[in-house]
């Protein structure tokens, strides 16, 4: 196995891992950021606010993308396969 492959290999894992998560992270950057605007707005300062819809709205993402998250695991999974015969 020679260093270019190895990184190529953990490039595509990098790139996966965003790729997956990144929509889950962004949704609930996004709900978080509301929360903590609507917070400022009218002075509660109750931490565990945010939880509950940061929560659900996790929720909510992972079922809608949930088969896109699937294919992009497989696709990567098939191409680590598809290099087994290559390593040496």
């Amino acid at each position: 196995m020679t260093d270019q492959l190895v990184l190529q290999i953990v490039r595509e894992a990098f790139y996966y891992v965003l790729i997956v998560s990144g929509p889950l992270l962004l949704a609930s950057l996004i709900v978080g950021l509301i929360i903590s605007i609507f917070q400022a707005a009218t002075s509660i300062s109750e931490q565990t606010l945010t939880f509950v819809p940061k929560l659900l709205t996790v929720f909510i993402v992972t079922v809608l993308i949930l088969p896109f998250m699937i294919s992009s695991l497989k696709t990567f999974t098939i191409e680590l396969i598809k290099m087994i015969p290559n390593i040496k």
